[in-house]
């Protein structure tokens, strides 16, 4: 989760992603509702979408193009204490990203390595090294777990989701995005300047929907936020 939130909303530092506000409330609405009706189509063991799926996903990849909307952007649709945000990559965008999000997770996988390695090695134990040299034989290959080499081959469309119910809104906007609150959720519902933790609280899901557009990769990243307080 670590390295797909860094990999999905980083892009404003790292590569000249803008926020866009005023995205236009009936298309966020339907593309809401077409990845909603994704999420149902698809089988609980498995994130590959069925073939009788393929028209939608495909025409909700395409959008960019069909409504002019700017990819790697992220396009924001703002609700009394509600906010979706849509972001689209095509084409080499596709490739950075999973870049990324195999960066992060191997820098994640060093970190944990080297504390248990510091926490554990002194003891020499026989199963703690044994354990040490497993834990580093350990690889995540972020294309793999992605199913990049089966979308591209067979054509597939591919819907993961991950939820939190309550996000930190300022580890979302601050550490992540490096832009304040107010920027992605507006001001009225951005926490005050010495926020407690129920003011931090967001519900988060994220849908990750990947494909083939016109011969090349495509990601569709649908980000919904609901204010876990009952202010609005």
């Amino acid at each position: 989760m670590h390295a797909e939130l860094f990999a999905v909303f980083e892009g404003g530092r790292k590569f000249d992603a803008q926020v866009v506000a005023g995205l236009e409330a009936g298309l966020a609405r339907q593309i809401q509702q077409t990845i909603g009706r994704l999420e149902k189509s698809r089988s609980p063991e498995s994130p590959v979408l069925p073939a009788q799926s393929a028209e939608a996903a495909a025409g909700l990849l395409g959008m960019p193009q069909s409504r002019g909307i700017s990819t790697n952007d992220y396009h924001v649709c703002r609700r009394p204490g509600e906010v979706t945000i849509v972001r689209f990559l095509q084409g080499e965008q596709v490739e950075t990203f999973y870049e990324r999000a195999q960066a992060h997770i191997d820098a994640a996988l060093g970190v944990f390595r080297e504390e248990e390695r510091h926490t554990h090695q002194w003891k020499q134990d026989p199963q703690m090294l044994a354990y040490l040299e497993a834990l580093d034989a350990i690889k995540m290959p972020m294309a793999e777990r992605y199913l990049r080499q089966p979308i591209r081959q067979h054509q597939l469309f591919v819907l993961s989701t991950q939820a939190a119910d309550e996000m930190n809104i300022a580890y979302l906007t601050d550490y992540i995005m490096g832009i304040a609150p107010a920027e992605l959720v507006g001001p009225a519902a951005a926490p005050p300047d010495q926020p407690n933790e129920q003011d931090l609280a967001w519900f988060f899901k994220l849908f990750f929907l990947r494909g083939m557009h016109d011969g090349e990769e495509a990601i569709c990243f649908f980000t919904y936020l609901q204010k876990s307080d009952d202010t609005f």
